[in-house]
């Protein structure tokens, strides 16, 4: 490929980039399309709720209605309001039960629904049988119309149980003496899906011609399982997936609505640990989420989603979903896209949350294969936390090394400097001094930011550990010296008294592995900063800083899990045997020959950069502005 060719795909390529620059729309009309979609959506929503608050109030003003008429009157307007679905609006409820070796589920015959959910494996932190919901914290309905344009609502209805074992349960709403609508509730052995399928049989004279679409509402309180309650909020909140697109969610700290105009392929209710999933077989459309927030009691959040899926009023084929009652493994919900989902790209691992896209990476492809090696044969999680602990700090070794060097370096060069600030005293000599050690450094190869790189290189992992734990359901109910629980604190020290800002923030308690942590980073940044001194002048309050800093920690990281204060604990007293046996071998008056070597060689001259070249200049222009202001003073 010749010079000109080369040059005319260039051309071609910015060609296709400034027409797309240029033709992009606007903010404005961004912002007016959105406003349509959401508009859209709104009336959508709004119309579904007028169909289900109508449906209700149509059920509450007949039961008002016929509840001291006759018999054959009573049935005569329940004919009138349901049609051929009025037989169903009279009968007892009745409990069906589906069971594996992890899930539990009971289905309710009024409304035809799911009445509670147990994962059997797990408990609460009263060690109390974990139900997800149960009775009337969830419910939901499906809207459909009639052919006289009755709005009806399954909620209002009694199932009839055709066929039941213990693993799959059909459920019919019988209209006349053909039609039905069929819900197939049925689990597999060991798996928390649970397959959920709507069956429409001989209703075309039923239903409305009309109906496009069946409409959902479905509403679960989320119930506190955690014993920290203030911690558990901030990882309770309604997820959902685009069926092209990405996982997002509702805020978790307060009351939020969301009108969602494109498709979705899931809706996810969670709290800290588990989750109960809505996922449809193809996408819901048109869909409202609602997130309420309680700042006490029994329940943490009201989770509501209003949506709908295409529907066919004379079509025979069944129109599937899929629920998920189960904990937020990561590994267990990564393995869905390649077993039950695949090809789907259902993404439910990201209901655990990971952090950012950089921090998650991390914990994806180092951080959680790691742990779950470690995890597979070390019988105590206390030890696993500690071998991931050494693991990580062994490989970035190479990083922590060189900031170690970098500090020794300037440390052993510190008399000279000394000597700088004591021949270029006072504030007005400030830029001198400065650009004398600049001087120094330079002469002796030594770059005093040498040692900052390296511990920003290793941040995403401190930061990508800090999401983690948290989300770690492996700690859960997992014991280690005096803590019973890693994924939350421990309470040894603890007091009923509430004490005004203290217990809004701290909380009534102290968590012994956060004190821990604490007290050693105090004496190691002390021990830090002694070793890093190079005699230069510190910012003022940074030794007053070396000790707000641990005990702020102490006040954030209170109610957080032991596992990740335990981690911090053990980090830091690696750091600190590798800071003590960094200094016992290594010889500083070899280093400071070596550096001393370094003043007589001839290096070869660089160019300076921009930023290097603009530096200097200002420092120049610093330094003439300074001496002109001490010539005015001596006049």
């Amino acid at each position: 490929m010749d010079k000109n060719t080369i040059i005319g795909f260039l051309l071609i390529i910015l060609i296709f980039i400034g027409f797309s620059y240029l033709n992009r729309p606007t903010p404005e009309q961004i912002e007016t399309q959105k406003r349509y979609n959401d508009s859209i959506t709104a009336v959508q929503q709004e119309m579904i709720n007028q169909q289900i608050e109508e449906a209700q109030a149509q059920a509450q003003t007949l039961q008002t209605e016929t509840e001291n008429l006759p018999d054959s009157v009573k049935q005569q307007k329940l004919r009138n309001a349901y049609g051929n679905f009025a037989p169903a609006t009279q009968g007892e409820e009745q409990l069906i039960t589906l069971e594996n070796d992890l899930l539990k589920i009971s289905l309710t015959t009024q409304g035809g629904r799911i009445y509670s959910a147990q994962l059997k494996n797990y408990s609460n932190h009263n060690q109390e049988p974990l139900f997800l919901f149960e009775r009337d914290e969830s419910s939901f309905g499906i809207t459909f119309i009639t052919a006289n344009n009755r709005v009806l609502n399954t909620s209002d209805f009694y199932f009839d149980v055709i066929q039941s074992s213990a693993l799959q349960t059909t459920l019919r709403l019988k209209a006349g003496d053909s039609g039905s609508l069929d819900l197939v509730y049925t689990l597999h052995p060991n798996d928390y899906m649970v397959d959920f399928e709507i069956f429409n049989k001989n209703l075309e004279t039923e239903l409305s011609p009309a109906m496009r679409t069946l409409d959902f509402r479905w509403t679960q309180k989320i119930r506190q399982q955690e014993k920290g309650r203030k911690y558990e909020d901030r990882y309770a909140y309604l997820s959902y997936k685009y069926l092209s697109d990405d996982v997002e969610h509702l805020r978790e700290t307060k009351d939020d609505i969301k009108n969602i105009a494109n498709k979705i392929k899931w809706i996810g209710y969670k709290d800290q640990f588990f989750s109960s999933v809505l996922i449809a077989k193809e996408s819901f459309e048109s869909t409202k989420l609602e997130s309420k927030y309680f700042n006490e009691g029994l329940y943490l959040k009201e989770y509501t989603a209003l949506t709908s899926v295409p529907f066919a009023y004379n079509s025979t084929e069944g129109i599937k979903f899929n629920y998920y009652f189960g904990p937020n493994d990561y590994t267990l919900l990564k393995n869905y896209d390649k077993t039950k989902f695949e090809g789907q790209n259902l993404e439910l691992e990201k209901l655990v949350p990971l952090g950012w896209s950089l921090f998650r990476y991390v914990n994806k492809w180092v951080i959680i294969p790691i742990f779950d090696w470690l995890t597979g044969w070390c019988g105590s999680l206390g030890l696993a936390i500690f071998l991931l602990t050494l693991i990580i700090k062994s490989a970035l070794f190479p990083l922590t090394y060189k900031s170690f060097m970098s500090s020794a370096k300037m440390r052993v060069l510190r008399p000279q400097t000394e000597q700088i600030a004591a021949k270029y005293p006072g504030k007005e000599n400030a830029m001198v001094r400065q650009q004398k050690n600049m001087e120094l450094y330079r002469q002796v190869g030594v770059n005093p930011m040498a040692g900052c790189m390296p511990m920003l290189l290793q941040m995403p992992f401190l930061l990508a550990l800090f999401m983690f734990f948290p989300s770690a359901i492996e700690l859960r109910h997992q014991s280690f010296l005096w803590a019973n629980d890693l994924s939350t604190y421990d309470d040894l020290i603890q007091w009923d008294t509430y004490i005004p800002i203290v217990s809004p923030y701290f909380g009534n308690h102290v968590s012994i592995f956060c004190l821990l942590m604490t007290i050693v980073n105090i004496f190691y940044q002390k021990y830090s900063m002694e070793q890093t001194n190079t005699g230069q002048e510190q910012m003022p309050g940074m030794k007053t800083m070396m000790y707000i800093m641990p005990v702020f920690m102490l006040v954030f990281l209170n109610s957080y899990p032991d596992g990740l204060n335990y981690y911090y604990f053990i980090s830091t007293l690696i750091t600190i045997v590798q800071t003590i046996a960094f200094r016992f071998f290594l010889n500083e008056e070899k280093l400071l020959a070596k550096l001393e070597a370094n003043k007589g060689k001839a290096k070869p001259a660089k160019k300076k950069s921009g930023f290097m070249a603009r530096l200097e200049e200002a420092q120049r222009k610093q330094q003439a502005l300074m001496r002109e202001q001490q010539k005015n003073r001596r006049r």
